[in-house]
């Protein structure tokens, strides 16, 4: 059973979210503050995390930090907020989707079958859009009938993204992901490599495409078939 963590200090929110989740067979946990839904992580496997940006004691953003460093499952934070600087925050905080109040609970339960499929992809071998397969133990890329071997920050990079299509990716994030904490370089790196696999893959496949989110980061988007 997929275990789900709603993080919200408005009751009506939380009694919103578990009707429609508990309605496709999902196990809910509440909590009415950060330090409520650190508690729970502690005692419990969550598979997935639905936090409020604005909560007392430890905010949403704080926990979302924390899920981060110490776990590894999907948040989406849910906040009143819309403007661009907040969305910033919490994409560079790790957080994998953003959906502002007020909501559609049908849309929020759509985004979060998606996020649990994409993380399913994470954590298996080989990662497919559509024709074309990012192989993780051979380090390896089938497209298009061909095999390429890419230079591994660049195999890395590419697998990063397309373990999680439509994830928007902050060029920090990328670093630390991809060239670790402790690297000192310009963080431009990341442009240089993501213009090399564009020029490697925008003549042979049309499966995926990689986007530029202007003031934010990169996301990979997997073409509709």
């Amino acid at each position: 059973m997929i275990h789900i963590l709603i993080a919200d200090d408005d009751a009506h929110i939380r009694e919103l979210l578990r009707h429609y989740l508990q309605e496709e067979g999902y196990i809910i946990f509440e909590a009415t503050d950060g330090v409520e839904a650190s508690s729970c992580l502690a005692k419990h496997q969550i598979h997935l995390a639905v936090v409020d940006i604005m909560m007392p004691n430890k905010d949403g953003y704080q926990l979302c930090e924390e899920i981060r460093k110490y776990y590894d499952f999907p948040i989406i934070l849910l906040t009143a907020k819309d403007q661009l600087k907040d969305k910033e925050k919490g994409f560079s905080l790790g957080t994998d989707d953003y959906v502002t109040k007020p909501f559609e609970p049908k849309e929020l339960l759509f985004r979060i079958k998606a996020l649990l499929r994409r993380f399913q992809m994470v954590n298996a071998d080989t990662i497919k859009i559509n024709e074309t397969v990012i192989d993780r133990k051979s380090y390896e890329v089938h497209c298009n009938g061909s095999l390429l071997l890419l230079p591994m920050k660049e195999f890395e990079l590419l697998s990063q993204l397309a373990s999680y299509p439509d994830r928007i990716f902050t060029r920090e994030e990328l670093i630390v992901l991809i060239w670790g904490s402790d690297y000192h370089g310009d963080d431009r790196t990341v442009d240089v490599h993501i213009k090399r696999l564009r020029e490697r893959f925008s003549k042979r496949t049309d499966d995926f495409s990689i986007k530029t989110v202007r003031g934010i980061g990169y996301k990979l988007e997997a073409a509709e078939r």
